[in-house]
C-alpha cells in the first residue's frame, strides 16, 4: 500500500479532520502524487467531483452515526468504507495515458483509479484507529490479490455499497455482505448472530419419527 503522510493538526484528531474539506481535498491529492511517484501513471483530478464525494460522504456519515460510545470503533471502519462508496460513485480521477498501464497482474495496474481511491480509505481508517483506539491496521494479502480485485470492480459496477464489504475485507476484518451499506450496532450484529444460530439449531433439529 502507497502511504502517503497524513498532516495531524495537534488540536484536531483524525476523526474531526476529515470532515473539513480542505483537509480531505489536501490529503487524497497528496495520495495522488503519492501513487503517481510510485507507479508511473498519471492522474487527472476533477476538483468538482472530489469535493461532491466529500458532501456526499459526509451527508451519508452523519445521517448513520451511532449515539453509543460502544459502536465508536466499528463505526471508524463503516465510516472509511461509506467514503469508498463515495468516492467510486464519483469517480474524481481518470487516467491522463490509460494506454500506458500494461502491467494488468498487480492491483495498482488492474484498476489504478481503485487502488488509489482503497489506499486513501485505508490509510484515513488506520490513523482514526491508531489514534483513537490505540490499534494497528492489519495487513492482509486479499489485498494484493487480483482475483480479489477483479470481484470487487465487478461486484462494486454493479452495488457501490459492496464496496464497504470490501474494504472491511482489504483492512482484515469480516465483511457484512448481506447488507454492506447499513451499519448495525453491536447489539443488533450480536442479535442477528444469535438469529442465525436459532435458525441454524432448528434447520439441523431431527425429524420426529413417523409412527
Amino acid at each position: 500500500m502507497a502511504n502517503a503522510p497524513l498532516p495531524l493538526d495537534a488540536a484536531q484528531p483524525v476523526r474531526k479532520s476529515v470532515r473539513r474539506l480542505r483537509w480531505f481535498v489536501q490529503t487524497f491529492r497528496a495520495q495522488m502524487v503519492q501513487m503517481q511517484a510510485d507507479t508511473g501513471i498519471a492522474f487527472d483530478l476533477d476538483a468538482g467531483k472530489l469535493s461532491a464525494a466529500f458532501l456526499d460522504w459526509l451527508r451519508a456519515f452523519e445521517a448513520q452515526r451511532p449515539g453509543d460510545p460502544a459502536d465508536r470503533r466499528p463505526y471508524a471502519g463503516f465510516a472509511a468504507g461509506l467514503m469508498l462508496r463515495t468516492l467510486l460513485d464519483h469517480a474524481p480521477v481518470r487516467l491522463v495515458h490509460p494506454e500506458q498501464v500494461q502491467k494488468a497482474d498487480i492491483p495498482e495496474h488492474f484498476w489504478p483509479e481503485g487502488f488509489l481511491y482503497v489506499t486513501y480509505c485505508l490509510n484515513v481508517r488506520a490513523a482514526v484507529l491508531e489514534q483513537d483506539f490505540h490499534e494497528k491496521q492489519r495487513s492482509v494479502p486479499e489485498l494484493h490479490d487480483l482475483r480479489t480485485w477483479w470481484s470487487f470492480r465487478e461486484n462494486t459496477a454493479e452495488d457501490a455499497s459492496a464496496a464497504i464489504g470490501f474494504l472491511d475485507l482489504f483492512a482484515g476484518e469480516t465483511p457484512d455482505w448481506t447488507m454492506p451499506g447499513l451499519f448495525r450496532s453491536a447489539d443488533a450484529q450480536t442479535r442477528a448472530l444469535q438469529d442465525a444460530r436459532s435458525i441454524v439449531a432448528q434447520l439441523n433439529r431431527p425429524e420426529p419419527e413417523q409412527e
